[in-house]
């Protein structure tokens, strides 16, 4: 399955696009709750790949990695664990490029690919030193899918909306990842500027907590990405079943 083929079709169709995040590896249960979301109605869903070093993630991502690591994931563990997911939604990881770089592209690429994922973000790698991923990851199928922040200015926008595969992650707001009490002042003209700027589905992320927001962030992108208020939720005890219907609350309300 591809990633943008996937959300092509589902945006195309009328429908808003629903990301959420999960972190590989946090709890034994963390394949059923990926399970779950898509079951809830998650157009594809994010992976993250627990990272010691998660210069982009606050504290509530920090603390699930960290309990992942402490059990033991590497990036291995998780690819493979994610190879047994047989679900109805693309699968994309998002890591860091030092688990990337330590493994060698072709060799992470191809990795992806026989575990069946389809993409891959990897938010500390910038576009212009994007190269030797990025054709590894062409060759092996994968798309590596770019994030666009609200001060990157509009001819760099461009490059990054053309080089970027699956779909464009338009960053809402400067900072760190984590549950926010408003959709950001930031986040409604970064989606903007994406759909003026390219026809790949873009989507907003991070501070996206709530119904809502999502509904906001929607209406300007082509759809959301949702992890911080999702991972708290899971954190705090929720399991697969608290995370879907957590996720179908989000559905609903974009599909209203």
């Amino acid at each position: 399955m591809r990633l943008e083929a996937h959300l092509r079709a589902r945006r195309d169709a009328g429908a808003k696009l629903l990301v959420p995040y999960v972190t590989g590896g946090l709890g034994p249960d963390w394949l059923d709750v990926v399970r779950a979301v898509v079951d809830a109605g998650a157009d594809a869903v994010e992976i993250g790949i627990p990272f010691s070093d998660p210069v982009m993630d606050g504290p509530t991502i920090q603390e699930a990695s960290q309990r992942a690591l402490d059990a033991g994931a590497t990036p291995a563990t998780i690819v493979a664990e994610a190879a047994k997911l047989d679900v109805d939604a693309p699968l994309a990881v998002m890591t860091y490029y030092n688990p990337v770089h330590h493994t060698g592209h072709e060799r992470f690429a191809a990795s992806l690919a026989d575990a069946g994922i389809d993409g891959a973000i990897v938010p500390d790698l910038p576009l212009d030193e994007l190269d030797g991923w990025g054709d590894a990851a062409d060759a092996a199928g994968i798309e590596t899918v770019l994030l666009a922040a609200p001060t990157t200015p509009d001819d760099r926008l461009a490059r990054i909306c053309e080089r970027s595969r699956g779909f464009v992650y338009g960053v809402s707001l400067l900072g760190v990842t984590g549950e926010r009490d408003s959709l950001a002042v930031n986040a409604t003209d970064m989606g903007r500027r994406l759909k003026a700027m390219t026809d790949r589905p873009s989507l907003l992320g991070i501070g996206i907590s709530t119904g809502p927001q999502a509904v906001e962030g929607a209406a300007a992108a082509d759809g959301v990405i949702v992890g911080s208020a999702l991972i708290k939720r899971l954190l705090d005890g929720d399991g697969p079943e608290g995370a879907g219907a957590f996720i179908g609350e989000l559905r609903k309300a974009l599909d209203e």
